[in-house]
């Protein structure tokens, strides 16, 4: 399992999240993304209850649990600054919201 989040998603979700060293968020996979329909990523604070993999970053502790790895394996989020959001890439699925 390989992800990469870039230090410009880092300090967006610590500033707006208002995170500090030692948090935890889970990032999991979300149905009904963009339109009607699809896949999205979805975060919460804290630890999952199910079994997870971890990737630590800037003090943080980002946790996505084994059912969504296939979704978040290979994947980067970065963050746009011209659109001021989060996005997420993943080589391995053409189109992260309608996945094949």
């Amino acid at each position: 399992m390989n992800f990469t989040i870039t230090d410009e998603a880092l300090d967006f979700y610590k500033k707006e999240m208002e995170l500090k060293k030692g948090d935890s968020l889970t990032l999991y996979v979300r149905v009904g993304g963009v339109g009607s329909g699809g896949f999205s990523a979805g975060i919460n604070r804290g630890i999952p209850e199910k079994a997870y993999v971890t990737l630590e970053k800037g003090g943080l502790l980002f946790c996505i649990t084994e059912d969504d790895q296939w979704y978040f394996d290979g994947m980067t989020i970065d963050y746009h600054h011209d659109f001021g959001e989060v996005t997420f890439m993943n080589e391995r699925i053409d189109d992260v919201i309608n996945p094949k």
